[in-house]
């Protein structure tokens, strides 16, 4: 079961009271009179109606009134609160007729288990005449809510959120004269349509987040609440004399932002107008609010110019963010006052051009997004003096530039980042325009996420980044860094993924690599890198994806039984890629026999390969760039369930091994551009879930297996420029495939080549061919008896005939 949200995005004012209705359970309620027979009983069918049921206490014979969850009216013994939340219960038939028995229910929990996407039963609910407080919760129930429950007068509590709920919400519910308590989240069929609210109605807490809501917004409603719906944003929810909170994010408003009288005396605290289509400017009073904590309006369409002054008495605001509009923020050149409670500035995309001076005085930042803007130059010292406690920095998508950055900028911010940024754990300079050597003065810093990608730094890899630290994400790429990988790595290397690709390193790849035990992405791909296949990382049982792409590595991939014959090398793999390099020797079936990952289908779609990070302030999932169908694509997340094979453009030679037809989970296998011999294995048809398949340029020979027709998934096939003969495989995937999947292939015959195959499956001429050379032959013979007389042309045409009909096809097919 899903767990449920940390808050409630829709709520004006908190549940201030609740009355307990609940009797405590397992005999704490003092009962005087036993359960009755026929409660016991129907609770026992309950129980009965749950495939997994762990009710221990549940038995034949003993008193309910004692059973967990359960409580009982003290002096009538009968059932009047039933409490089973997360109980991890199971039921394919939903709700069980048995529980409506129970007609002393004041109570009912069932929330947190499965009723497997049943429908709530449209009778007896009826019989529970005495509910107070309904909870039914994350139990996958699904269907229409019944509009009897529009009749329970008593009931003050109900809770239906995230089910499968769809049609229309009975209105009459909203009117029921003592409900507290409505929360429909989480519903997204569910189509919500709100009445009048009378003066009358008690009800304090409505969510209605992420439901179908719809309509005309009543203006009585806005005497207690705010809605979850579309259209303009109603101007009088800006001045309810007693608002303390707005939280409309996620929905699709319009319209533009309402200026707030009298901000001074205003009780607002808290702003959440995020994700909407919000246009227009945002009124200055909102940065009078005196009371005011949050102001979160990202991502909109709002505009104009905001100076970052405005700010300066906000001293309770803690988070602001403006990302993501169409602003203009404006950093003032004087300093004002310290924001004490400041803690997350999310400036995405605003068209910065200096990082704001306000963060020179802020010591306790927490989150500080400024990327996507147009700021360049150093950055300077206190901004690392500054962001000593921040969890997350992100200065990703500017224009910083540097010349000497090592032993100008970076050089004097040393003792700021080896001192005092002891508790950032994520730099993300990224797609800038960084020069010049990474600075070792990093590895003082306690990041365990690195992100220097696309920028223009020279000079060698610092060891420290590797050999020791707290970093577990170094992402490298994109760069001009060049010399040797760095060695001696200690057995404390807590790093997950590493991405060099697309450098200038040179050598060999470390051997000490193998002591960090935790790695599961290796990408060094379109280097420099000289080394044999280094067949001891796979004892790296966490090692997914290994990316060795355009080196010059050389030699034979080796066989389980060289080096760690005791071990499952590589185990874990889901994606090898050794294309373009200098590999060759035969492949060893035992090798593709370790690939154990690879050899099991998922049911499932599997989970985005991420950091194991729980510091983390978000998912920080690996992304890849990876030839796939021929094409390059780049992953933004790697799900466990994709795997590939890339051995293409390389020199081994010998057959495919058929222990290649037992990773049925393989996606891609690219084989082309080498020397293999021999047939193609039939056993490549297990490979269930192939959906491309490149074997070009080869020397493979024999027929193309017909059981590959029963690749279904197969989008992309090559198996052109070989030695294969015979018929093509008719039907199912073969018939959309083109003449450049079989070209270069003089034996083969069959669609959707023009060369069609004989009875005996081999080439033959096209029939039509055939019908041009004999009506050749007739006018030749018409022509030749008019020259000639009749009986000599009798005698020679009949030898030129058979010689010109011979010339005629050698002719053609030398030419085909």
């Amino acid at each position: 079961m899903s767990s449920r949200r940390p808050q409630l995005h829709f709520i004006l004012l908190l549940l201030t009271y609740y009355c307990p209705i609940r009797i405590a359970a397992n005999g704490g309620n003092g009962t005087r009179v036993q359960c009755l027979p026929d409660q016991a009983s129907s609770l026992l069918q309950l129980k009965h109606s749950f495939h997994n049921t762990n009710l221990s206490t549940w038995q034949q014979g003993s008193d309910c009134c004692h059973w967990e969850g359960v409580g009982c009216d003290r002096d009538s013994g009968q059932v009047i609160t039933l409490d089973l939340s997360d109980r991890n219960l199971r039921s394919f038939r939903g709700l069980s007729p048995a529980l409506f028995n129970l007609t002393s229910l004041t109570s009912l929990s069932l929330s947190g288990n499965d009723f497997g996407h049943i429908n709530l039963p449209n009778f007896g609910f009826e019989r529970l005449v005495q509910l107070l407080s309904l909870d039914l919760s994350d139990t996958s129930l699904a269907g229409q809510i019944p509009g009897l429950f529009a009749t329970f007068s008593f009931l003050r509590y109900i809770d239906l959120w995230g089910n499968n709920f769809e049609g229309k919400l009975p209105t009459k519910i909203f009117q029921l004269e003592n409900l507290i308590y409505l929360d429909f989240s989480y519903n997204p069929s569910l189509f919500v349509q709100l009445p009048n609210f009378s003066p009358g109605n008690h009800l304090e807490s409505l969510d209605l987040w992420k439901t179908n809501c719809s309509g005309v917004i009543p203006d009585s409603f806005f005497d207690r609440f705010y809605p979850m719906c579309a259209g303009d944003i109603p101007k009088c929810l800006f001045n309810l004399p007693n608002l303390e909170g707005l939280s409309l994010h996620s929905n699709q408003l319009s319209g533009h932002l309402e200026d707030i009288s009298a901000p001074l005396s205003s009780h607002f605290t808290s702003i959440w107008l995020s994700s909407n289509q919000l246009s227009g400017h945002i009124p200055k009073s909102f940065f009078q609010l005196t009371k005011i904590e949050v102001i979160w309006l990202h991502p909109n369409k709002l505009e104009g110019t905001i100076e970052l002054s405005l700010l300066s008495g906000l001293k309770y605001l803690s988070m602001l963010s403006l990302s993501d509009n169409m602003l203009s923020v404006i950093d003032g050149e004087y300093l004002f006052p310290t924001l004490p409670n400041m803690q997350d500035l999310h400036l995405a995309s605003c068209n910065l051009t200096k990082i704001p001076n306000m963060l020179r005085r802020q010591y306790e930042m927490e989150d500080v997004d400024l990327s996507s803007n147009n700021i360049d130059g150093v950055i300077p010292c206190w901004l690392w003096e500054n962001g000593k406690n921040s969890m997350r920095f992100n200065l990703s998508h500017n224009m910083f530039a540097s010349r000497n950055y090592s032993n100008n900028s970076f050089s004097s911010i040393t003792p700021a980042v080896d001192i005092h940024i002891n508790n950032s754990i994520y730099l993300d300079l990224s797609k800038n325009k960084l020069n010049g050597h990474i600075p070792t003065s990093l590895c003082g810093a306690n990041y365990e996420m690195l992100d220097l990608s696309y920028n223009n730094l020279t000079g060698s890899v610092p060891s420290c980044l590797i050999q020791h630290g707290n970093v577990k994400m170094l992402k490298l790429r994109n760069n001009q860094l060049n010399g040797m990988l760095p060695e001696n790595i200690g057995e404390g290397c807590m790093l997950q993924p590493i991405d060099l690709n697309s450098n200038q390193i040179e050598g060999k790849i470390p051997r000490s690599l193998s002591n960090c035990r935790s790695l599961e992405v290796l990408d060094i791909g379109n280097n420099h890198i000289v080394d044999s296949f280094p067949t001891w990382l796979g004892i790296l049982s966490n090692l997914r994806v290994l990316i060795l792409r355009s080196n010059q590595f050389h030699g034979s991939i080796g066989s389980p039984s060289e080096g760690v014959a005791a071990r499952n090398i590589f185990s874990g793999m889901q994606i090898i890629d050794l294309a373009s390099n200098n590999f060759s020797g035969s492949l060893n079936s035992k090798w593709f026999e370790k690939l154990e990952t690879m050899m099991t289908n998922s049911s499932t779609e599997g989970n985005a390969l991420a950091l194991d990070n729980r510091s983390s302030p978000g998912n920080e999932y690996y992304q890849e760039i990876l030839t796939f169908k021929g094409i390059e694509h780049t992953f933004t997340k790697i799900l466990t369930t994709f795997k590939m094979i890339d051995f293409s453009n390389n020199a081994f030679d010998g057959p495919i091994p058929d222990s290649v037809g037992k990773l049925i989970a393989l996606h891609g296998l690219n084989m082309s551009h080498n020397a293999l011999t021999g047939a193609i294995p039939s056993k490549l048809a297990d490979l269930a879930q192939l959906e491309s398949l490149d074997l070009s340029q080869n020397k493979l020979s024999g027929m193309i297996p017909q059981e590959l027709n029963m690749l279904t998934y197969l989008a992309v096939l090559n198996l052109s420029n070989n030695n294969l003969s015979g018929m093509i495989p008719e039907g199912q995937q073969f018939s959309s495939f083109t003449n450049s999947s079989f070209e270069g292939n003089e034996g083969l015959c069959g669609r959707p080549l023009s060369k069609q195959c004989n009875s005996s499956g081999t080439g033959t001429l096209d029939s039509s061919v055939s019908s041009q050379d004999s009506v050749g032959t007739i006018v030749l013979f018409v022509l030749v008896g008019s020259g000639f007389a009749v009986g000599f042309a009798a005698a020679v045409v009949s030898s030129v005939v058979f010689q010109v009909k011979r010339w005629n096809c050698n002719h053609f097919l030398f030419y085909q």
